[in-house]
């Protein structure tokens, strides 16, 4: 089965498309949540995904609500520098949700609340605010496939 990526929000349609082209890469299957701070024609978003677009599948949503829907049943672990747990405490599994927020802001207050239990954090020096979203993105899949043996990549 596949992994999810979900972007809650995302603004930068750079960010996205490089995500995009890391799930057309590992096979993970790519949530967009809205409103979106860019519309999924834009040039720079299919730039940064270059010609990989075709090989990847995404998902709009109108809010987080749906996200839980669809994927219901399923490990949710979400991305925030608030977490006290690192990302590579968590033993993945093969269809997990890994939940990212947007740019400027993260996840929001309400849903890290609701699951502090499964908030996760990159370590990362003191002092330093975030890495940017698609490569904090790439660090969390490549160490979920990694505990999976990259059993789906050549």
């Amino acid at each position: 089965m596949l992994m999810h990526i979900v972007l809650v929000e995302p603004e930068i349609p750079g960010n996205t498309g490089n995500i995009a082209r890391l799930c057309a890469a590992t096979g993970c299957e790519l949530h967009l949540v809205g409103p979106l701070g860019f519309s999924i024609e834009d040039r720079y978003l299919k730039r940064a995904g270059l010609d990989y677009w075709h090989l990847v599948k995404v998902h709009l949503h109108s809010d987080y609500g749906e996200v839980e829907k669809v994927l219901s049943g399923h490990n949710f672990y979400f991305n925030t520098t608030k977490a006290t747990k690192f990302h590579s405490e968590v033993c993945y599994s093969s269809e997990d949700v890994l939940v990212f927020g947007k740019e400027t802001a993260g996840l929001p207050e309400a849903l890290l609340s609701a699951n502090r239990e499964r908030c996760v954090k990159i370590p990362m020096l003191e002092g330093a605010r975030s890495l940017n979203l698609s490569n904090a993105v790439a660090v969390v899949v490549y160490e979920a496939l990694r505990q999976q043996s990259f059993l789906r990549l050549g």
